[in-house]
């Protein structure tokens, strides 16, 4: 883990796919597609498939205008977070850290995990359930098995973005497709179909239900995620350029995300098909829908596909949920660790708790976990939505591209509705408590946690309208730029090698001396890591260490014929920690270092020296590729 200094979101591939070069036309706008299409999984994740399981077979076709509504609030609130990352050149984690005060960001922070981790409990269980649907294992099995993708998301890291949207396309290939043969099995009347887009709730259990969807639908990690994703195409900065990829971005989220509402419209009317109008009002859970499948449609390919579709679901919300978990840590924190221990944190804070329900409850359960985990979604929208709006309504920062008012207004009717549908679910909730329960201490937590929900979506609501405090502005449609300074020349005095004793020798040296001109001290540094030189440290005297010891003193040796002032200094046992120990108790200027360029799983087999060492010491460090 480190602190980072730099602001570019998603740094490893911030600006990575250019667009600027591309010639106009289809080739351009093509560029531009991918990143809502990594949003839109999350438009589809197993936890979306509870809620619509559950609202397709107790009511029908009634909701089908829920999901239709939140598709339209979610193509209008990403847009909204695209045209942050666009013009901006901000991701949503990063322009709250600028404009709230720590303990507000703090706590906003926390909330964005608490998110992440409902979202990755529902891709958690999915996977699982999908897996023992196909295999008949366990599902407490299954859901440890889910670990195992930290390293299909690495891999996907290490091919680039591009690559990383060619696969979650392919996944949500498969998942359209499923479903697409699934409706045209089960066949349901258009017109039975239609009478599901009147507004309506059919009782108080369908409001439940309806905030799942909204919160399964309207994600708040997606929030922070596009507004980073749409920074990885490098757009020319100008007012052309940016209306241009504002245009494109828009034609990407439209289908995206309609493909998304397609996808989530197909569960609820195949639920309402197969169960509702069956009489099967109670098929709330995905295992049941699965093993009715095959019984009500008379066709054993329906039940495969619906498993198959399931773990795509899961396998492709893993990528997403894990790129928000980078953005809102180092957005908030500015604090950067490793991807697969980001995706290995991640996943055990969704394990834990799906293993203790399963291993307490069973898994009879583990449906309620899942349409409780969106609503826990659902609730944490609020603290996304409006400091998004206030961002872009703000014409200080955004310049023309500021929202209009009538956008503003639209928003903000959004906003009140999701608001309002939480706090009345939380006061039905809370009711039913204060009217069943005698225990005190849950009745003060709740009126304490009520208070503190109220309160902070207040500050969100009105700081930004009443502080005063002079914000920069954040643009670089024409930045400024200022002519060099007189420049200082460094002059190094004692420049250390860090030598591995291979044929790459030659060439570390050779760049060291060249950094010194022959005037510096050379500190040559060698590592032994032999068996005994790990146990016994410096009182060490095996082989290996003799030798090694005797090749340091020749190069010194080599180098004091030379006419050139060189030392040596042996360490031992942990490679990356000696380098930094030697360094600084020799008071070096300058490190010289040689990387053999592995990544990936080889990172985990031959260690980060590099890494290690660069992010401890304070002093430059020349990275010499071998």
């Amino acid at each position: 883990m480190n602190r980072i200094k730099g602001e570019a979101s998603l740094s490893d591939v911030h600006e990575s796919v250019d667009v600027s070069r591309k010639k106009i036309g289809w080739k351009r706008a093509f560029a531009f597609f991918g990143p809502a299409y990594l949003v839109s999984v999350g438009y589809m994740d197993p936890g979306n498939w509870a809620t619509d399981l559950a609202g397709g077979s107790q009511f029908g076709y009634s909701l089908l205008w829920v999901l239709l509504m939140s598709n339209l609030m979610a193509l209008l609130l990403q847009g909204l977070s695209a045209r942050l990352g666009i013009v901006r050149g901000r991701d949503l984690a990063q322009a709250n850290r600028e404009a709230y005060s720590r303990p507000v960001n703090f706590t906003l922070y926390v909330l964005a995990e608490i998110a992440i981790a409902a979202c990755d409990l529902a891709e958690v269980l999915g996977m699982a359930i999908g897996i023992q649907l196909l295999t008949g294992l366990p599902l407490i099995w299954g859901v440890a098995i889910t670990v195992l993708d930290t390293i299909l998301l690495l891999l996907l890291q290490q091919l680039g973005i591009r690559k990383m949207e060619a696969f979650i396309i392919g996944l949500i290939a498969i998942i359209g497709l499923s479903f697409l043969t699934e409706i045209i099995i089960a066949s349901p009347s258009p017109a039975a179909v239609a009478t599901g887009f009147i507004p309506r709730f059919p009782n108080a259990n369908a409001l439940y239900i309806a905030i799942g969807i909204i919160g399964a639908t309207v994600m708040p990690h997606n929030l922070y995620l596009h507004s980073a994703l749409v920074q990885t195409r490098k757009i020319t900065r100008s007012r052309e350029g940016i209306k241009q990829a504002l245009k494109f971005n828009f034609i990407d989220s439209t289908i995206a995300l309609n493909l998304a509402f397609l996808v989530n419209a197909a569960i609820l009317i195949l639920a309402a098909k197969v169960f509702f109008e069956s009489g099967l009002t109670t098929v709330a859970e995905i295992k049941d829908a699965h093993r009715l499948l095959d019984r009500l449609l008379g066709n054993k390919l329906a039940p495969i596909l619906f498993a198959l579709a399931l773990i795509a679901a899961g396998q492709s919300s893993t990528v997403t949920g894990t790129l928000a978990g980078q953005i809102v840590m180092e957005g908030y924190l500015r604090l950067r660790i490793n991807p697969w221990m980001r995706r290995l944190l991640t996943r055990l804070l969704a394990i834990i708790p799906a293993i203790l329900v399963i291993a307490i409850s069973g898994e009879h359960e583990v449906d309620s976990l899942l349409v409780l985990s969106q609503v826990i979604l659902s609730m944490q929208l609020g603290f996304a939505i409006i400091p998004l709006i206030h961002f872009v309504s703000d014409k200080k920062t955004m310049g023309e591209f500021a929202i209009k008012p009538y956008v503003q207004f639209v928003a903000w009717i959004v906003t009140a509705i999701l608001v309002y549908l939480n706090i009345r679910m939380v006061l039905n909730e809370a009711g039913d408590v204060f009217a069943h329960s005698g225990n005190i201490i849950w009745k003060i937590l709740i009126i304490a946690g009520g208070a503190a929900f109220v309160g902070l979506l207040l500050y969100i609501i009105f700081h930004p309208l009443i502080n005063k405090r002079a914000r920069e502005t954040s643009i670089t449609m024409h930045p400024h730029m200022e002519g060099l300074q007189q420049l200082a020349i460094p002059a190094y005095k004692k420049i250390a090698v860090a030598l591995d004793f291979g044929k790459h020798d030659n060439t570390l040296l050779a760049h060291a001396i060249g950094q010194g001109q022959g005037n510096a001290e050379y500190l040559l540094i060698h590592i032994v890591e032999s068996a005994s030189a790990r146990l016994l440290g410096k009182e060490s005297d095996d082989y290996e260490t003799q030798n090694d010891e005797a090749r340091l003193q020749l190069y010194v040796q080599q180098l004091h014929e030379q006419g050139l002032t060189a030392t040596s200094h042996l360490g031992f046992r942990n490679r990356a920690g000696e380098i930094i120990r030697i360094i600084n108790e020799a008071h070096a200027d300058m490190l010289v270092i040689g990387a053999h360029r592995h990544s990936g799983l080889k990172d985990w087999l031959y260690g980060e020296t590099i890494n290690s060492v660069r992010h401890e010491l304070k002093i430059p460090i020349l990275v010499v590729n071998l």
